[in-house]
């Protein structure tokens, strides 16, 4: 309670917002277009924030729930125009349109994306998914051992930032560390700095050297197209018992 909780598409229903509401837990989640009549309908007025009844979907089992199909939450549905003509439905629990201006929530939405790029590491660069072996002990082993790599990875990283952001003066863009290769460089390293009978600063300065060599410039406003097809495509989560990567 007291957190503004932020969803992205694919989140929203009718009974996680009622458990929302129900907890009095504020929160912002992206609406599929075609989510039900009331986001066809305001999409289709042109508005840019309105207050609207939800109602539970008319195929929606209701046996065990404690609503029924009379039942409707009050939310405020947000328009949002991005740069490249894009438009994004919101629902928020923040129904006070003079407190909450609408301008205030493109760029509250957009804050999840770091959290968002955390998944991807974890999931794509760090095969937090896939695990060693079948037991209890080998899942949680390899889970805390991908969170351990992490973040070394993120104290060197916020390190080398700090150092470029004093040096950015006179340059077109800020640079920044490239993730994936520098998870890359630790993977051939992490055993030597953690296990190093001697000093650990050499094992580190060489990792920072590594880093401080592959930068990339953050380009602002840099998009690209979204590819739905990827997260078809994407597996379960992979049990391979003894054949896991060391990374």
């Amino acid at each position: 309670k007291g957190d503004l909780i932020i969803y992205d598409r694919g989140f929203a229903s009718f009974d996680f917002m009622y458990e929302h509401k129900k907890r009095d837990l504020d929160f912002v989640m992206r609406m599929r277009l075609d989510f039900n009549l009331v986001i066809k309908d305001f999409m289709a007025g042109g508005k840019h924030s309105q207050i609207v009844k939800m109602y539970p979907g008319k195929n929606t089992n209701l046996a065990g729930k404690p609503y029924d199909k009379d039942t409707f939450l009050i939310v405020r549905l947000l328009r949002i125009v991005l740069k490249g003509g894009e438009t994004e439905i919101l629902a928020t629990s923040f129904e006070d349109e003079n407190q909450y201006k609408n301008e205030i929530f493109k760029e509250l939405y957009f804050e999840r994306w770091k959290i968002e790029t955390y998944y991807d590491e974890l999931k794509n660069k760090l095969k937090i998914e896939e695990f060693s072996g079948y037991s209890n002990q080998s899942i949680l082993q390899d889970f805390y051992a991908a969170l351990l790599v992490s973040n070394i990875q993120s104290l060197i990283v916020e390190e080398i930032n700090e150092e470029l952001q004093e040096k950015k003066e006179n340059k077109k863009y800020i640079y920044k560390v490239n993730t994936s290769l520098s998870y890359g460089f630790l993977k051939d390293r992490i055993l030597s700095l953690l296990f190093s009978n001697t000093n650990i600063n050499e094992p580190m300065e060489e990792l920072k050297t590594l880093f401080r060599a592959h930068l990339i410039p953050v380009r602002p406003q840099r998009s690209n197209k979204r590819n739905i097809g990827k997260y078809r495509a994407r597996a379960k989560p992979i049990v391979s018992k003894n054949q896991k990567d060391s990374l």
